[in-house]
């Protein structure tokens, strides 16, 4: 991480913000007592710019619609539009001009270097819907600017995606951790598929020790790579294969803090706290402070002599997805992981529900084999209250249930 390109890029963007006194982000920094960019430091705007939550940028697009207050060139500029997912309410339509569009871009380049991808060997297969979602957009579009052989997957079933994958020999898979599992339960004993790398993003998981092992196995040994971003910050981190339970910082394309859930200051490194970013290159529509809602556990490693923040586990888990039982932080990556260190288990929900005013937690699972039930019960019941200390009910239903998912996953249900 350079802290003077950092500072630069910071400084412009300020600048730039400033122009536009009708702005979200102007009155941010109004508010905040920051009128000018020459004397900023990081220090100073992190201690005076206010943050931005989710609501206000959605009560900003309504206020100012379609694209909200904070666009700071010609609309005529703009040439992209994305989507976000809408998981965490309404969805929003986000634009970027081509040189925010190209920023981004270059930072996948930084993620297929550390990946270790070959331009010459590998063949990129990108297993998802190619709609107006962010997701792999820019990987894809970066590895078609890096001359990758790029193979698109949209619009297609997954044995369709599993048959164009065999046949073109990709080399390389670009999908999220569950649509990973989904796929790769349907790879036949004999196949000729090459995977040798599979990236995924889109939801927590990618780095937590178990879910990459029961990917990676099903895949034929396949190395599994980590990385997450969001339509509204664009890509965040790359994962090396020497750290492959953390994600790391993508350099100078965020000011980057880790903040306690409760006080709002900076955490320590080795505690956990709520991911805030600032996209210093992305200023045709940019976002201060802006709280991402993902929980991170704060570290840092040295890349190329300089410390760089990553994270332990990647991404833990959702801030708004962290539930309370009976004293017990409960995170959804928590009983993930616990899931798929078992073979027999399919899909599965998890279902919240609220008795005599008290947060209670149920589990429901597909079964493969239903003539152990009670043996598997028993011994499912005692690993989950050995690592997470709480009794959790436990009941099976028949095989093929619960939907499965191309994208996000969607497997808790609060009642």
């Amino acid at each position: 991480m350079n802290n003077d390109t950092e500072l630069i890029s910071l400084k412009n963007l300020i600048k730039k913000q400033l122009g536009f006194p009708n702005s979200l982000n102007y009155k941010k920094l109004i508010s905040g007592g920051i009128d000018d960019s020459e004397n900023i430091t990081k220090e100073s705007f992190i201690n005076n710019c206010l943050f931005t939550v989710k609501s206000e940028i959605t009560q900003d697009h309504l206020e100012t619609p379609p694209f909200g207050s904070n666009l700071t060139s010609n609309i005529n500029s703009y040439t992209k539009l994305s989507k976000t997912s809408g998981t965490t309410g309404n969805s929003i339509s986000w634009i970027d001009t081509t040189d925010d569009w190209n920023s981004m871009l270059d930072a996948w380049s930084i993620i297929f270097e550390y990946a270790e991808l070959d331009r010459i060997q590998d063949s990129l297969f990108f297993a998802f819907s190619f709609g107006p979602f962010l997701g792999f957009w820019t990987a894809y579009e970066a590895a078609s600017k890096l001359n990758f052989m790029t193979i698109p997957g949209g619009g297609m079933s997954s044995r369709a995606r599993l048959k164009l994958l065999s046949d073109s020999s990709s080399s390389v898979l670009f999908c999220t951790p569950t649509y990973a599992l989904r796929l790769g339960e349907l790879i036949e004993k004999k196949n000729s598929i090459k995977v040798r790398k599979i990236i995924v993003a889109g939801e927590p998981g990618g780095s937590v020790p178990s879910i990459k092992q029961k990917i990676s196995d099903l895949w034929n040994g396949a190395e599994i790579i980590d990385h997450h971003g969001m339509t509204e910050v664009g890509p965040v981190t790359f994962q090396r294969s020497s750290s492959p339970t953390d994600l790391t910082m993508l350099p100078n394309f965020h000011i980057a803090e880790v903040i306690d859930l409760k006080t709002n200051l900076e955490v320590d490194v080795g505690e956990t706290g709520e991911l805030v970013l600032t996209t210093i290159r992305r200023p045709g529509n940019a976002l201060l402070r802006y709280k991402t809602g993902d929980l991170v556990k704060k570290g840092f490693e040295v890349i190329n002599g300089e410390n760089v923040l990553n994270f332990e586990g990647g991404i833990i888990s959702r801030v708004d997805d962290m539930h309370v039982i009976r004293g017990v932080n409960v995170y959804p990556s928590s009983i993930d992981s616990i899931i798929k260190r078992h073979e027999g288990i399919g899909e599965y929900r998890v279902r919240i529900i609220t008795k005599n005013s008290m947060k209670e937690i149920e589990l429901e699972l597909e079964l493969d084999e239903p003539s152990n039930q009670n043996h598997f019960k028993m011994q499912f019941s005692n690993e989950l209250h050995s690592i997470l200390n709480l009794r959790i009910p436990v009941s099976f239903v028949p095989k093929g249930t619960f939907d499965r998912f191309d994208f996000k996953a969607s497997r808790w249900i609060i009642e």
